[in-house]
């Protein structure tokens, strides 16, 4: 069985749009696309190339893949640009035939179910970054086994968040966890299982 492992850059308010670049995800007039890349930090950059050194294949929504597949592929050297480029991407899309940076699979019509069956088979882990609309249905269907935020010091009041409402209640344990002198701290969490009621 393969484990599933979400990592984000968010901001301490819960945003994870657009964290890359201005125009990256400028969806309902987002307008601070860009907002990580200020913090320029050496032990969480380290730490997040040390975090895909280990094999895995890609979970992606359709609006990350699409973004992705405009830049990574151009992208010729280094240990993350060569990850992403070799490693199956397995889409949520209505529309597989237009996966054109591969290797590339569509989840199918029913994106839980599709997650469910992928994790059962055998392969490496799967990794997932951005994807909003597919990190929620991760939290509300119990199917991530690791969480990893990397918090940064800002505020953003509005954009595509991290935490879904309709998230299952559960216990997570704190794994491992950095902190860089830019003030970003990047933490590693393991699902533990349903959260339990007070005694």
């Amino acid at each position: 069985m393969r484990k599933i492992r979400i990592m984000e850059h968010i901001s301490l308010d819960g945003v994870v749009q657009s964290p890359g670049g201005r125009q990256e995800d400028p969806d309902g007039d987002f307008t601070h696309g860009g907002w990580s890349m200020r913090y320029k930090d050496k032990v969480i950059g380290e730490a997040i190339v040390a975090a895909h050194e280990r094999s895995f294949d890609l979970l992606l929504g359709r609006h990350t893949y699409d973004i992705w597949a405009g830049y990574w592929p151009n992208v010729h050297e280094g240990p993350i640009a060569n990850s992403f480029n070799a490693a199956t991407k397995y889409v949520a899309t209505h529309q597989p035939d237009s996966l054109g940076w591969g290797p590339a699979k569509n989840l199918g019509p029913d994106i839980a179910e599709g997650i469910r069956a992928l994790k059962a088979t055998e392969g490496p882990d799967l990794l997932l970054w951005g994807s909003s609309t597919l990190t929620s249905v991760l939290l509300e269907n119990s199917l991530a086994d690791e969480i990893v935020l990397i918090v940064y010091p800002v505020f953003l009041g509005k954009g595509k968040r991290f935490f879904s409402e309709n998230a299952y209640p559960q216990e997570l344990a704190l794994v491992d966890s950095k902190v860089g002198k830019s003030g970003v701290f990047m933490n590693m969490y393991r699902y533990v299982g349903a959260l339990a009621a007070e005694a």
